[in-house]
């Protein structure tokens, strides 16, 4: 029996992980920047969560979730994103009358059934953040600010912001009413997705990727001239914001985003790099989710990004190198009292800090120097029977090839190896 891997889901290699690595700490570290705490929660959540946050009409909980029963009945959901999983602790830790105010982070896979693309996988690794508790316009500034810093602290290039407010419940509904008039006298030429649509929710029309469509939706009203006044005020000092902070944006009036729960402010940040698939991460506000979900009405907003597609650009368009991680040491031996000696000396550095490996195939001395090549090695210390028994030998620096005769004892080689001798 051979076994496969599962079509859209993908091993990271050793080689791949350093580009992983790189991606993960500019989030970490724009996290820390900004005050965003990290929260991790479950992969799995009960199916109800993400159809009721999410909306029975929009494809990810209509086509693309990965759902299936327990032993007991109940309908779980391998988690397709990570907002309604972060309202739902926040309401369960009592957030919502203790501390309303929060500002947090994640990194994790999640699961979606869609078909496979460059920088798009059914097991996909995202990174978001959600703030929750203000309603301020500053808020939504800072949200799409730091997916900005984020990408500037990666060396990703070609970025350009699309952003759209779709208002407040009471304007979305309006907005609605005008899709509809709009679409219904061309759904004869639109896709049977379209023309099922209308009636569950219209705005998931201008979601809508098909050729036969796209004439239709391009002369659809845009959202952002049917606000209410305070939401127009609300995305009037969000663009005044961006502009102090100099982050150049386009506005697009059909941006809608693909999840029910969004209000107001919506925006995507693309790169012009990464082709057809040119979406990093894309968010807004989301002002009635918490009140959906049996909470009191708390305003919130965020935004979530692949890893997948990150990796891509590193690799292929940043301006950015990846530097191999090297050992501090490596230990050949020769003789079996030179193996023993240096397993024991390799653990016992290990425990302070010290990276260092060994050969564990007994080969010929040259094949373990060359290993020590391949690995990067910083330092190269020969252990035979006779180093073994003086408890000294010549490390040698990979770089310069200066060898030092130092004692073997364990406070000697750290004190060699940190202080760069």
């Amino acid at each position: 029996m051979s076994y496969e891997r599962i079509r859209g889901m993908y091993d990271v290699l050793p080689d791949e992980t350093g580009w992983w690595k790189m991606a993960e700490g500019a989030m970490i570290e724009t996290a820390r920047c900004y005050n965003y705490r990290e929260i991790r929660f479950p992969i799995v959540e009960y199916t109800e969560l993400f159809a009721r946050g999410m909306g029975e009409a929009t494809d990810i909980v209509g086509k693309e979730m990965y759902t299936f029963p327990d032993r007991k009945g109940r309908s779980l959901t391998l988690r397709p994103e990570g907002t309604a999983s972060v309202v739902r602790a926040y309401l369960n830790q009592g957030w919502q009358t203790q501390a309303p105010f929060q500002k947090l982070f994640y990194i994790g896979p999640m699961f979606r059934y869609e078909k496979p693309q460059k920088g798009r996988c059914r097991q996909f690794h995202q990174f978001g953040i959600e703030a929750l508790g203000s309603l301020d316009p500053s808020l939504d500034a800072e949200v799409i600010s730091f997916a900005w810093s984020m990408m500037d602290r990666l060396g990703i290039g070609g970025l350009r912001l699309r952003l759209n407010s779709i208002g407040c419940s009471e304007d979305r509904e309006k907005f609605r009413d005008l899709l509809r008039q709009h679409f219904s006298p061309s759904l004869d030429r639109m896709c049977t997705d379209c023309n099922r649509r209308i009636d569950e929710n219209p705005l998931r029309i201008l979601d809508c990727k098909e050729k036969q469509c796209q004439a239709t939706i391009e002369a659809a009203p845009g959202s952002a001239a049917h606000l209410c006044e305070d939401c127009a005020d609300h995305f009037s000092e969000v663009r005044g914001l961006l502009d102090l902070l100099g982050l150049d944006y386009e506005i697009e009036p059909r941006l809608v985003r693909g999840i029910d729960y969004y209000t107001r402010t919506v925006f995507e940040l693309m790169s012009v790099d990464l082709g057809s698939q040119d979406t990093l991460l894309g968010g807004g506000r989301y002002d009635g989710l918490v009140e959906t979900f049996g909470g009191p009405p708390t305003p919130g907003l965020g935004f979530a990004g692949g890893f997948e597609r990150l990796v891509i650009i590193l690799q292929e368009h940043a301006d950015v190198k990846l530097v191999e991680e090297g050992l501090d040491l490596f230990l050949a031996t020769l003789g079996a009292e030179g193996r023993r000696y240096a397993f024991v000396l390799a653990e016992s550095l290990r425990k302070v800090g010290v990276s260092v490996d060994i050969d564990h195939r007994n080969r010929s001395l040259r094949k373990q120097l060359t290993l020590a090549n391949q690995l990067h090695a910083g330092h190269l210390l020969v252990i035979g029977e006779d180093e073994a028994a003086s408890k000294t030998g010549k490390i040698k620096q990979m770089d310069s090839g200066e060898e030092v005769e130092i004692s073997l004892e364990i406070d000697a080689v750290v004190n060699f190896l940190r202080e760069g001798a």
